[in-house]
């Protein structure tokens, strides 16, 4: 649905080149006249949000992180040899619910992605590899949809993201939780959580927080009793060649 501004006209949907999304107004002090009857008569200044416009606002309410949302692109058909960081993009960082609003609505929607993309939602200063310093003696709770027809991607990934930027996965002790990942494949879609650690020994207050972390991710995919989305580390997943390896728990 297209949005509309505070005097109920429509703002078109537009989608934009992935290195041309608005982060920012152009300057901070855009002000509206909202005037009699919000028609743009002389009257009251304003400030505007992103509900407002989504191009000119210039009041942020900050997230408790800056996040960094990154892009794999699909391989060309390319006969030579190229690596996955080759195909790894560092597209945008923001701070704010404004700025969010600003990207999400400005970026294709994960149904609309080519076959072997992904979207990458991470904690500014973490690259989602298992390489990576802060990642690498972690792991990651995932669930992988087999039949892509009728999943509502769209909304499951949104609901995933911002339950992230929300910081309503853990509790604010817990610091697991680095990203999250849509993959885009022929024959499924896959999300997963990352987190820092793979918990602790059995009965510690570690694995019970990563536990939770579990727990709560299945509900945001409104996934059933049945349905179990699996944890594996990364250290795993590496030495299996692949991005799933044998589970470590299950939710």
């Amino acid at each position: 649905m297209p949005e509309t501004e505070a005097s109920g006209s429509v703002i078109p949907d537009e989608q934009r080149p992935l290195d041309q999304i608005p982060v920012s107004p152009p300057n901070g002090e855009v002000e509206e006249e909202t005037g009699e009857g919000g028609l743009g008569l002389p009257g009251n200044k304003q400030q505007l949000t992103v509900f407002h416009s989504p191009d000119n606002f210039n009041v942020k309410h900050p997230l408790m992180n800056k996040w960094t949302l990154w892009y794999t692109k699909p391989p060309s058909n390319n006969k030579g040899e190229i690596s996955w960081n080759d195909l790894l993009k560092e597209v945008v960082t923001f701070d704010s619910v404004e700025e969010f609003w600003g990207i999400y609505n400005n970026i294709l929607k994960t149904s609309e992605l080519g076959l072997k993309s992904d979207y990458h939602l991470f904690k500014t200063g973490v690259r989602p590899e298992w390489e990576d310093t802060q990642n690498k003696h972690g792991g990651k709770w995932a669930y992988q949809f087999k039949d892509k027809r009728g999943v509502p991607i769209d909304d499951l990934w949104l609901n995933v993201i911002l339950a992230a930027i929300g910081e309503t996965l853990e509790s604010d002790k817990d610091k697991e939780i680095m990203g999250a990942v849509v993959n885009v494949r022929k024959a499924f879609y896959r999300i997963g959580l990352w987190t820092k650690t793979t918990g602790g020994g059995k009965g510690t207050p570690k694995e019970a927080a990563l536990m939770e972390i579990g727990k709560k991710f299945k509900g945001v995919l409104k996934l059933g009793d049945k349905d179990l989305v699996e944890f594996s580390g990364h250290t795993e997943s590496a030495h299996s060649g692949q991005s799933r390896a044998k589970a470590k728990y299950f939710a």
